[in-house]
């Protein structure tokens, strides 16, 4: 149909799958779940095409996460070129607004219509050719980058599903819930739930100790019923990587090349996300039906 051919939609046309990462509320580790998400997929397969776009505009932490801070973004004449977080395999593409600021340090303050503008542009502007999944890591709660990312996606909406992420304690929950209403009121898709940061492993003798309660998340999901993906700790050999960035003089990362890549695959946060993202390939692998 003719109202369905957009910008976005054309230049979306070779991603099978988007999958859009929400939580309630903020410090449930949403971006460090998108990251893992993106690196899983990617490792998925040794052919596997994975973009993960950064839509949390006053927060953006995925460039960090991928040690491609201080990356620019460069334009072609087919649109802004992401950054690529294994060099040269160009099998893992990034795009934030991160790359866009001076600085690293700089806030972004923005009234909505600008907000709206950019997402706009992340999605008709950017070279992601064909993708077999692209990841969106949003702002914490359901707001106006939210509305904006679905009314610009509304073309390609069978091919959108969301993760939901959340901690233990009752608090996040209860945003998780509103989270849940959102997908619902927007007609997305929800792949299930995963409850993050459920416990700590000690790096010392592994054992895990339940710092925010545990089991609260499985138990929303059976309320809910929703697909309960599984739970992670924190893992503190995680935290270390993700965060391992340095930044000279000039700002660019010295993170070593493809190191996020490569290392991330021995860290224990990878074998139990293995777990999750079974079930999430499972999941789209029914595709066109309600979850």
């Amino acid at each position: 149909m003719a109202h369905l051919d957009t910008p976005v939609s054309r230049r979306l046309q070779s991603v099978k799958n988007i999958i859009i990462v929400l939580s309630g509320k903020g410090g449930v580790g949403k971006s460090s779940v998108s990251t893992q998400l993106a690196l899983n997929l990617y490792a998925s397969s040794p052919t596997a095409k994975v973009g993960i776009l950064d839509v949390d505009l006053t927060g953006p932490s995925i460039p960090r996460m991928l040690g491609l801070d201080g990356h620019g973004v460069h334009q072609s004449s087919d649109g802004w070129v992401p950054v690529y977080a294994d060099g040269s395999e160009a099998r893992l593409a990034c795009m934030s607004v991160g790359f866009l600021l001076k600085k690293k340090g700089d806030s972004v303050v923005w009234r909505g219509p600008k907000k709206n503008g950019m997402i706009r542009q992340f999605l008709s502007d950017v070279r992601w050719g064909d993708l077999d999944y692209l990841v969106i890591d949003t702002p914490p709660g359901t707001s106006d980058e939210h509305l904006s990312l679905l009314e610009h996606m509304a073309p390609v909406h069978s091919r959108l599903s969301a993760v939901i992420v959340t901690t233990p304690q009752a608090v996040a929950l209860m945003d998780a819930m509103k989270c849940l209403s959102f997908t619902r009121a927007v007609n997305l898709p929800v792949l299930g739930l995963i409850e993050n940061m459920s416990g700590y492993v000690c790096p010392c003798c592994g054992e895990v100790s339940n710092v925010f309660s545990t089991g609260g998340g499985a138990e929303m999901a059976r309320r809910e019923e929703l697909t309960f993906l599984g739970s992670l700790p924190v893992d503190t050999e995680l935290v270390t990587l993700l965060d391992a960035a340095e930044v000279d003089g000039e700002g660019a990362g010295k993170k070593e090349e493809e190191g996020i890549v490569r290392r991330y695959g021995s860290t224990s946060s990878a074998t139990l996300f293995k777990e999750i993202l079974g079930q999430i390939l499972e999941k789209l692998a029914v595709g066109g039906t309600r979850w």
